[in-house]
């Protein structure tokens, strides 16, 4: 048991079934038997006479650990398991009492696969050795466990945790092999099967999920401990939920290749001491091994951080300005990205690996680690040829496919859902319908980001009556959001549909356990929960929007890529903008829990016909272009009077009628001066032209300038200001208005009359 040496042993409760105190367990071989092993040796298949009973001390306690494990006294594995022990103890100078770990693992080592478990059980019954499958793969961890401890006490502890496990769900979490496995684990380690036993093992507990690699068996691990825990069994969790920054560091492999020993720590050291985000934490410390790594290849001199200069920041700017995918990335999961190597980063990627190593340099003067050799905020700053590439770009869904996927969310059945598998193809559904309609629905009208959705707590709904409602039924519908990335817990309004959905599942939903949230850590009742499990993180993009997909009949792509949970939000947020009476920008801000206006900017946007309704509102063309109607007379035009220069074109004045052929180049237009062709309506002229048969009635666009588009408008002061500034430019009869006034009065007091007139008129 070295490896578990820091494991204290609690008083146990279990009673072993093999009592080692009965024998004599000296280590020492006298003379007598070593002479005995030896004669064994020679005749293997039959021993001498004496020799038996020389070496009762060895074989004795072999064959009772080989009862206690149920071995039929006739199997052929109990002569080999006991050959050999005492070859064994011949070969090592030394009975298997005294023997140390790494001799009984190359003693069990040396066994048949068909027989080594009971030589592994003998180690594990007379010399506590407990741990010795560690080291070989495939072992059968129940067939081992019940061979030591017995079926009956094995099977009573599993069938108290399965009676737990089965009033959370229909399917028992206890049937997946990772925390079966952990708990076989914990009764071999711990040396006992009684769940009261392995309450006192915390230590053993976290020991076990710190030394696995492998994610899903320490999932397991994690698993059993919060149901010991949630059993009364075992009164808190041995370890953290979340791994602390030291673990994260410890299982994290990325500064293992190419990244300078000096680098690596005090990048480690930042990471332990940063206050950002876990999430922005984790991503910043990958953008800084990037950088370790372009040091250790251009600049294996320059890797102490307190080095850095602002040549050295330009040039790093420079590199990531010209970075391509893939480039100074060793990841093994990065094959995903091969079919894009070679290609350029994105703006948005080069900004962030900017930003992580601002951020970076900016703690480390500001702690007093390194000197102020230079200003990381202007040194690192993202150059304007890649901020002019990036803006808010919300990936919104396209009406049609969105409408169709609200309808597969309305219209799920059991049929639709994802299955158990089984022989005859009619597994159980893995979620029930309720909660899987109460996903679909939160995602297709609540606007929420994915980590709010799946951390809504029970009771998250509130009914609220209506103002203008009398008889007080409830009918607005309240969603309090939890805790989020940017701003603190809130309230808003979500249609009735999804509070419907949500007091479906909760009638239905199976008591849970309460869960740590992950934001502010306390335990909380999950909406989202079932089988003593939180819904999965990737539940939503792997499982719900394939499923909405296949049943609306829409592609899981679109010409802005793939359709995701984020992409709701946005699709969402953008509908309300541009609704009949849309949102404000402000009001969607509180809808959507950000705590600054530009953030909103990134989930809406106008959509094309709402900015062509705005335009056509807005009236550009029609106050740039006013029509005017003109009379035509044809029989000047087709008696040929029109070309020897006798009027055709009467444009219509209102009060009069201007026979200027080019009367939308007229100055006077709008105020018109009453110079030769003009043609009061109250003539008699002006009647007979009315009157003939072969006059025809046209409109003709003339563009206007300001001041005559607010003439038009009616804004009185402003045909004052326009007769004003035309008062003396030439008519097309060629005298000026204020000449024509000064003609008939030359008084000035007349002149102003005579333009006051014109006003009027």
């Amino acid at each position: 048991m070295t490896a578990l040496a820091a494991v204290r042993e609690p008083e146990r409760r279990w009673t072993p079934l093999l009592d080692r105190a009965r024998y004599e367990r000296t280590a020492i071989l006298t003379t007598a038997e070593r002479g005995a092993l030896a004669l064994i040796a020679e005749h293997r298949y039959r021993w001498p006479a004496g020799v038996a009973g020389t070496i009762r001390r060895l074989t004795a306690p072999i064959d009772a650990a080989l009862d206690v494990i149920d071995s039929h006294p006739d199997w052929w594995g109990r002569s080999s398991t006991r050959s050999l022990l005492l070859a064994g103890s011949r070969e090592h100078g030394l009975a298997f009492w005294g023997w140390d770990r790494d001799q009984w693992l190359h003693t069990v080592g040396g066994a048949g696969p068909n027989y080594r478990q009971a030589v592994a059980a003998v180690a594990y019954l007379l010399c506590d050795q407990r741990d010795l499958h560690h080291a070989f793969g495939g072992w059968k961890l129940r067939l081992f466990t019940c061979r030591v401890f017995g079926r009956e006490p094995v099977d009573g502890a599993l069938a108290r945790i399965q009676g737990y496990l089965d009033g959370l769900g229909q399917a028992t979490m206890l049937g997946r092999p990772n925390l079966q496995g952990a708990l076989y684990e914990l009764m071999l380690l711990a040396g006992t099967p009684l769940l009261e036993d392995l309450a006192d093992h915390g230590e053993l507990v976290a020991w076990m999920r710190d030394r696995e690699t492998n994610n899903a068996r320490r999932h397991g691990v994690e698993q059993l401990a919060r149901t010991l825990v949630e059993m009364g069994v075992m009164a808190r969790m041995p370890f953290a939920t979340q791994p602390s920054r030291e673990e994260w560091l410890q299982r994290s492999q990325a500064g293992e290749i190419d990244v300078p020993l000096q680098w690596l720590e005090w990048t480690r050291r930042w990471f332990e001491t940063s206050t950002l985000a876990e999430s922005s934490r984790r991503h910043a410390y990958y953008a800084l091994i990037k950088a370790g790594r372009w040091l250790n290849a251009e600049h294996p001199d320059r890797v102490e951080p307190g080095s850095w200069d602002r040549e050295l920041a330009a040039a790093w700017v420079a590199k990531v300005n010209q970075l391509k995918v893939g480039e100074l990335a060793k990841s093994s999961n990065a094959n995903a990205m091969r079919v894009r190597y070679g290609e350029t980063l994105s703006p948005r990627s080069k900004a962030s690996l900017l930003n992580s190593i601002r951020a970076f340099f900016c703690d480390l003067q500001e702690w007093e680690w390194i000197e102020r050799r230079f200003d990381p905020r202007r040194a690192f700053g993202i150059p304007r040829s890649i901020a002019a590439l990036i803006a808010p770009d919300p990936r919104v869904i396209a009406d049609d496919i969105w409408a169709k996927l609200m309808w597969a969310g309305l219209n799920l059945t059991a049929d639709d859902l994802p299955k158990h598998a089984n022989k005859t193809g009619n597994g159980a559904p893995w979620y029930p319908l309720e909660l899987v309609r109460t996903v679909a629905l939160l995602w297709l009208f609540a606007g929420l980001r994915v980590d709010e959705i799946l951390r809504l707590r029970v009771g998250a709904i509130r009914w609220q009556p209506s103002g203008d409602n009398a008889d007080g039924e409830a009918r607005v519908c309240l969603l309090d959001v939890p805790v989020n990335k940017t701003t603190s817990a809130f309230t808003k309004p979500v249609d009735q549909l999804v509070g419907e959905a949500v007091d479906a599942w909760q009638a239905v939903r199976p008591a849970q356990p309460s869960f740590p949230d992950r934001k502010t850590g306390e335990l909380v009742d999950m909406l989202l929960a079932y089988r003593g499990a939180r819904l999965g993180e990737k539940y939503i993009n792997r499982v719900l929007v394939p499923l909405l997909c296949r049943k609306a009949g829409v592609p899981r792509e679109d010409v802005r890529g793939a359709i995701t949970s984020h992409r709701a939000r946005a699709t969402i947020a953008t509908q309300l903008y541009n609704a009949k009476d849309p949102m404000s920008l402000f009001e969607l801000q509180a809808w959507l829990g950000h705590s600054n206006p530009s953030s909103t900017q990134h989930y809406a946007r106008i959509t094309p016909t709402t900015l062509t309704k705005a335009y056509t509102d807005a009236g550009y063309f029609a106050r740039n272009v006013r029509t005017i109607e003109v009379l035509l007379d044809r029989d000047a035009i087709t008696s040929g009077q029109a070309g020897n220069g006798r009027p055709f074109e009467f444009y219509d004045l209102g009060h009069g009628y201007c026979s200027y052929s080019f009367f939308e180049q007229c100055p006077h237009r709008m105020a018109c001066a009453r110079c030769d062709f003009y043609l009061p309506k109250a003539s008699s002229q002006a009647q007979l032209l009315e009157a003939k048969h072969g006059l025809q009635r046209m409109l003709v666009e003339i563009p206007l300038t300001d001041e005559e588009r607010a003439a038009v408008d009616g804004d009185a002061s402003a045909i004052g200001h326009l007769i004003d500034l035309l008062a003396d430019t030439p008519t097309p009869a060629g005298a000026s208005p204020r000449a024509m006034v000064g003609a008939t009065d030359p008084s000035p007091d007349a002149a102003a009359c005579g333009v006051e007139t014109e006003r009027r008129g």
